[in-house]
């Protein structure tokens, strides 16, 4: 079941849909840091420093000092930055999955924006807390790979599971469909986990992870 909802998935991963939603996901975060990268520059130059003087060593120091910072944090932030950008654009891909190989279901409702920016902020901020906590464990326990993939395999075949179940059923209906189906989510979850673990591919996740959840459910649904 998950490897045939995997092996559909890869299939349709770099189709023009697809693609498309990268690219926009990715034009978005470049914008944004651009964007941050120019008022910080200029609350540096303005602020900052003009307090040190302007033959002060540490004037440049300084300068460089938050550049590299800056580029560090933006390396480190690129792909959950791009992954809640893509969240808002979740649905075009929910409806390419459905049109290519669901074409004689019901098409899904999509989700209002307040909805797919709702999940894509709680899948984040769940994924930031229990990716601190991980870390934590690496430090003092050396358990990180095992806690990395178990957390997060529950969170992400949650949360994406969510949002394809949104479109065609109520939260009630998928809250049962969570609970009667929980392990499958979760295997399927891991498999998102592997490709969020992987730098650059990560950039991949939301794509993935909607278009397999969607696959998943149209499986459990024929079971159901």
């Amino acid at each position: 079941m998950i490897f045939n909802a995997v092996s559909l998935t890869l299939k349709q991963l770099f189709s023009p849909p697809f693609r498309s939603v990268l690219w926009k996901s990715i034009g978005l975060t470049v914008a944004l840091f651009i964007g941050l990268w120019f008022i910080l520059n200029a609350a540096t130059t303005t602020f900052v420093l003009p307090l040190m003087g302007p033959d002060s060593w540490i004037v440049t120091t300084i300068a460089w000092a938050l550049g590299v910072s800056l580029l560090l944090v933006m390396g480190f932030l690129i792909a959950p930055v791009t992954s809640v950008f893509a969240g808002i654009f979740l649905d075009e891909i929910a409806e390419a999955v459905e049109k290519d190989h669901y074409p004689t279901d019901p098409s899904g409702t999509a989700l209002t924006v307040s909805q797919s920016v709702g999940i894509t902020a709680r899948f984040l901020g769940l994924v930031l807390i229990a990716n601190l906590i991980a870390l934590m464990l690496v430090i003092f326990l050396g358990l990180g790979f095992i806690i990395f993939f178990l957390v997060n395999g529950y969170l992400l075949g949650r949360e994406y599971f969510q949002f394809a179940a949104l479109r065609h059923r109520s939260a009630q209906e998928v809250e049962s469909l969570r609970e009667k189906h929980g392990f499958t989510i979760f295997m399927a979850g891991l498999a998102i986990a592997v490709v969020l673990s992987i730098p650059i591919i990560n950039l991949l996740t939301p794509l993935f992870a909607g278009a397999l959840m969607v696959h998943l459910f149209k499986i459990l649904e024929r079971k159901t």
